[in-house]
């Protein structure tokens, strides 16, 4: 079964409420290609190798988290650039991309899908008062270790986290998926036993270690494989399409 372009393209943007979150690149159609829709493939980052990956899957459309035209990007359409959107507009294939939409969704986002990956009871949002806060806070079923805590992690992700172990067991957690480390203070006022985000900064380990709380560093991409895949699923649902995560694994 095959639809159109355009309606794949208003489903997803009126599913994540797209329009209505300000962002730091354009949300939904980036690169348009053939007008029907049959096969989708996403990914996390639309990086030469997933393309590549794309073509050889016959994708109609890609579906990332990370596109492109970021803010503060030279606009040109040089090197890298070039050569991604060359291979995107030779084989006619749409990208479409959604950043903090994807982030933050109640459903798909990235942050809910990866509590559902490690076992975390949702309990609301790392900042109640901030519309535009992007992290979660929740409870574990029992309590435990941070050591054991970043093997569970490990186990789930299958990547080997960085950790900074503070001081008691791990009942109440704090997390933002990709590149969240600068959260680490509030979730340290948001009275949690542990932080965990995809990246650490040098000041992270200073926060965590002198507030006496854990701080899990994951990896960018490892905890942010699942919205897209959740999103990709939703729309293949709904519309009867055929669709494949493909990930091409990056150790940052």
């Amino acid at each position: 079964m095959a639809i159109a372009l355009s309606t794949l393209v208003e489903e997803a943007d009126a599913f994540l409420n797209a329009s209505r979150i300000s962002d730091y690149c354009p949300n939904g159609l980036q690169v348009e290609g053939r007008p029907q829709v049959r096969r989708i493939v996403s990914g996390v980052t639309a990086s030469q190798a997933l393309i590549e990956a794309a073509i050889e899957a016959e994708a109609d459309v890609l579906l990332v988290h990370h596109g492109y035209f970021w803010k503060g990007e030279n606009p040109c359409v040089t090197g890298m650039k070039q050569r991604r959107l060359k291979a995107l507009l030779a084989h006619d294939i749409s990208l479409l991309a959604y950043h903090l939409p994807l982030d933050v969704h109640p459903e798909v986002g990235n942050n809910v899908q990866l509590a559902r990956q490690l076992g975390i009871v949702v309990e609301g949002p790392l900042e109640p008062d901030n519309p535009r806060t992007v992290g979660l806070v929740g409870s574990l079923a029992e309590a435990m270790s941070a050591a054991d805590f970043a093997r569970h992690v490990q186990q789930a992700l299958g990547r080997e986290p960085l950790l900074v172990e503070g001081a008691g067991l791990i009942r109440r957690v704090g997390w933002c998926t990709g590149g969240g480390q600068g959260y680490i203070d509030q979730a340290i006022a948001a009275g949690v036993d542990l932080y965990l985000t995809g990246e650490a900064s040098e000041q992270t380990f200073h926060s965590a270690r002198e507030n006496g709380v854990s701080f899990i560093a994951a990896g960018h991409h490892a905890t942010e494989r699942y919205g897209v895949q959740a999103l990709g699923d939703y729309l293949a649902r709904r519309f009867a399409l055929e669709h494949l995560f493909i990930d091409c694994p990056n150790p940052i």
